[in-house]
């Protein structure tokens, strides 16, 4: 395996607004800190696997919607 060129963006703050929820309300559904979310809506932290699945489930959307990886040397 290479290193990663790539990062991993999300469309949490967007789908929070959507449905009138706040970073403190997602972040206990998530089951993690305020600081998380904020944290990962700003690409400051990159979330697990299990976590990136709780925060898409707490929202109630797939995992795709969420989250989208980019390949910055272009391609998937």
């Amino acid at each position: 395996m290479g290193k990663q060129d790539g990062h991993l963006s999300n469309r949490i703050a967007i789908l929070r607004a959507e449905r009138k929820m706040t970073q403190k309300e997602l972040a206990e559904k998530a089951g993690v800190s305020r600081q998380t979310i904020i944290s990962i809506e700003n690409r400051k932290y990159t979330p697990s696997l299990t976590l990136a699945f709780e925060i898409a489930n707490a929202l109630g959307a797939e995992l795709t919607d969420v989250f989208q990886y980019e390949n910055l040397e272009g391609g998937n």
